[in-house]
């Protein structure tokens, strides 16, 4: 009778043994489910972030108004470019968005910490109110950095006689 009880005991010790190493093994499989679940969030983040040029650079204005012009007379404003992180950033191209702005293209890579200035110049031809996109790419950034230049052509005074 006692090898019977003592047998049934063991069965029982076993199961239970067998049972909590399942449990053990099934939390495992959880928590690295968890932590490869948590890491593809983070390189989604991380991949969102590196399609936006806010995440890499930091304008010092993303409008900047002339005020009045005179007609005639080309008007040029330098936007600081400021690299915020932690790899260079090149400048691919800079556009425009008609033939009478001009950026100048950012030849050099920007260092992390540092500043580069875009040149943008307005030429001035027509009189009236003007509202003008520079489109700025950067490598590896799928959106551009859209800045604005502003202001009021006026006509120039003719030669008084």
């Amino acid at each position: 009778m006692k090898k019977i009880v003592l047998f049934a005991a063991a069965i029982a010790l076993t199961a239970g043994v067998m049972a909590q190493s399942l449990q053990t093994r099934k939390t495992a499989e959880t928590n690295k489910a968890a932590k490869i679940k948590a890491a593809e969030e983070a390189a989604n983040v991380q991949t969102a972030a590196q399609s936006s040029p806010d995440a890499v650079i930091k304008v010092n204005t993303v409008k900047h108004d002339f005020g009045k012009i005179k007609q005639g007379v080309p008007v040029t404003y330098a936007f600081e470019i400021k690299n915020i992180s932690s790899k260079p950033v090149v400048v691919e191209n800079t556009s425009a968005s008609c033939g009478c702005t001009t950026p100048e293209k950012i030849v050099e890579p920007i260092a992390p910490g540092a500043t580069a200035k875009l040149k943008v110049q307005y030429n001035a031809a027509a009189v009236g109110q003007f509202i003008k996109d520079v489109h700025i790419k950067l490598a590896g950034i799928t959106q551009d950095k859209v800045v604005q230049i502003t202001g009021e052509v006026v006509a120039a005074e003719a030669p008084k006689q």
